[in-house]
């Protein structure tokens, strides 16, 4: 493994069944990911890029191959210990931001401080919200909240433990252009040392990240990786 490699994937299938039918959403995926890298990952619907990103973010299991993460391999852990991973390590934006529709703003922002028993919960969502300009929506419910606005939510709460990877699945589709390149900003600002994985179908993300891995449908086959790409003008 390189040394600045955090992620590694080697020869990795995912397969699901349907009935007997045997769907292969991945199909021998090789790929590294440095710590603090920035990367897209982008292809159509139906190419096996939300799959890996579920795999990538511990959420599921390769069907074969290794997934290393600082060279333990994490493809073998059972569930407690998978979900002790995610809650320790990974944050997530998904595009449907999974917000409480009952509580508010600051009570869904406050969540992941509650199940880790960390103490000034209050004063760290209000400050999370104020990253995302939305100090003044924080006793607002989802339902009193435009799409934009819940998604800031969402980002505010996967914000606010620093996590070591962010996975952002369409996590800036609600949001206006000039958003979401702050908000982008602000990631590269705050979370230096914070590794960075989008996962969506538009070219625009390409803008605001390192490397751009395309995921692709092949002869009606999806799960390949088509390319990995330095960004032009990246670091």
């Amino acid at each position: 493994m390189s040394e600045t490699a955090i992620i590694q994937l080697e020869d990795m299938t995912k397969t699901y069944y349907m009935g007997k039918v045997a769907v292969h959403a991945l199909r021998g995926v090789s790929l590294t990911i440095a710590r603090g890298e920035m990367v897209s990952i982008i292809g159509a619907s139906g190419s096996g890029k939300s799959t890996l990103m579920n795999i990538l973010g511990c959420l599921d299991k390769p069907t074969s191959g290794r997934y290393l993460f600082e060279g333990e391999d994490i493809s073998r852990f059972n569930d407690n210990r998978l979900a002790e991973f995610r809650n320790r390590k990974l944050g997530f934006v998904f595009q449907d931001f999974n917000l409480l529709r009952r509580s508010t703003a600051i009570s869904n922002v406050e969540l992941p401080l509650v199940y880790s028993g960390i103490m000034q919960k209050k004063r760290r969502a209000v400050e999370a919200l104020q990253k995302v300009g939305l100090e003044k929506r924080a006793g607002h419910k989802p339902t009193e909240l435009s799409g934009g606005e819940q998604q800031r939510v969402a980002i505010a709460r996967a914000l606010l433990n620093k996590p070591d990877w962010l996975f952002l699945d369409e996590a800036t589709s609600a949001l206006e252009e000039e958003q979401e390149g702050t908000f982008y900003r602000m990631l590269a600002d705050d979370l230096a040392q914070t590794t960075l994985i989008s996962i969506g179908h538009r070219r625009s993300l390409e803008a605001y990240h390192q490397r751009v891995i395309t995921v692709e449908t092949e002869s009606g086959h999806p799960g390949l990786i088509r390319a990995e790409l330095p960004i032009k003008g990246a670091a």
